[in-house]
């Protein structure tokens, strides 16, 4: 099976933010022709080593990081001809690129929409000043604003924008306006995500350390459903557990990582999942671009996803979509379970199974593991 979607993570960040466990370098300046280089390098050894049909015939492309607004105007229309040798873009391929408000301009939303780009995602997390400063964060409130006139400008209508959620009381972040912001900009596309302290981040020492407190259950819970109730009624569809979309605006390249579709990732720590393999890159940047340059694979370690691993996966992307969960085959205990879910507001029958709530998609790990686990449970 050739992988039909694409994506590419460049690692280079000017500051890493407080909460970030991605595998990023941090740099004055970005190596862009290394990146290109590496990139291209990896694109060659694959056509090599894969019998995929070459050039691949590509639905999306996503470039994440990381920061890759830090890679300038040119960027996009140099990693487009890097491509080119290996790749044909469907006519109407969904570009995505990802960008921080600071380092994207007018000339880097101009430069990108002539190579091609036609989706920004743009990670501003919040509107407000001291919550900016406290996750690390190079721009200012009004930055996001600027960054979406500039990519309107540019003629990239269709962008995203990622808040977070459930951050420290004591910030004195109201969330309610942040969504009130967000709101006012009208956007196609909106991802929330909830902070999490990892213990490898610098927040999550401070919370291991005692000096840091992070939002409890109850107010972590309150956010998520006060943002669920207020974008819907704005018009737009909770269409994932984390992603809200006017209707046709949903993210394709996101959507194939929940169906199961198979997708190649380029770059360090970047991973692919070519049934039944999922394999992934060396995380650190120089260690990516040293085995290149040698001609060794990046890959860092692989897995096969089959049996009770695949079904459990399968049960729990299902779920974290409004399309839900089908019914077929459904044991009793499951029939049960599902009936239970109901009961207490977290899920709701469809036309063909079931699909969660936002109360319900606050518990959704617990609740595909449940579901798996009564495949073999014989009822009461």
């Amino acid at each position: 099976m050739s992988p039909e979607y694409l994506y590419l993570h460049v690692p280079f960040c000017v500051r890493r933010c407080s909460y970030c466990d991605f595998a990023v370098d941090v740099v004055r300046r970005a190596p862009v022709d290394a990146w290109l280089d590496a990139i291209s390098a990896e694109l060659a050894l694959l056509a090599e080593t894969e019998s995929w049909e070459w050039p691949l015939r590509l639905r999306t492309v996503y470039v994440g990081g990381g920061t890759p607004s830090l890679l300038g105007a040119g960027a996009m229309e140099a990693l487009r001809r890097r491509l080119e040798p290996y790749v044909r873009l469907s006519e109407d391929v969904e570009w995505s690129v990802e960008a921080n408000p600071e380092s994207f301009d007018e000339a880097v939303a101009r430069g990108w929409r002539e190579a091609g780009v036609n989706r920004l995602s743009l990670g501003a997390q919040t509107f407000h000043e001291g919550a900016l400063r406290w996750m690390g964060r190079l721009h200012g409130p009004e930055g996001a604003v600027r960054a979406v006139e500039a990519a309107r400008r540019a003629g990239i209508e269709n962008v995203s924008i990622d808040l977070i959620f459930g951050l420290p009381a004591r910030l004195g972040r109201d969330w309610g306006t942040d969504l009130s912001r967000v709101l006012e900009l009208d956007l196609p596309h909106i991802s929330l995500y909830g902070l999490t302290a990892e213990p490898a981040t610098p927040l999550g020492r401070w919370v291991g350390e005692g000096r840091e407190v992070l939002a409890d259950e109850e107010a972590y819970a309150a956010e998520y459903l006060l943002a669920a109730e207020r974008l819907v009624a704005a018009g737009y569809v909770h269409y994932e557990v984390s992603n809200f979309a006017r209707p046709g605006r949903e993210s394709r390249h996101n959507s194939a990582y929940w169906t199961g579709e198979a997708y190649l990732g380029l770059g360090p720590s970047a991973h692919s999942y070519l049934p039944p393999e999922r394999r992934w890159n060396l995380r650190d940047w120089a260690a990516y671009r040293s085995a290149l340059a040698e001609g060794r694979s990046p890959v860092d370690s692989r897995e096969t996803v089959e049996g009770a691993a695949l079904e459990l996966e399968r049960t729990w992307l299902a779920l974290r979509t409004r399309a839900g969960l089908e019914r077929a085959g459904w044991t009793a205990s499951q029939e049960s379970l599902v009936e239970s879910w109901v009961d207490r507001g977290w899920a709701e029958y469809t036309a063909g199974g079931v699909r969660l709530t936002p109360a319900g998609w606050l518990l959704l790990d617990r609740l595909a593991v449940e579901f798996d686990e009564a495949r073999s449970a014989v009822p009461a």
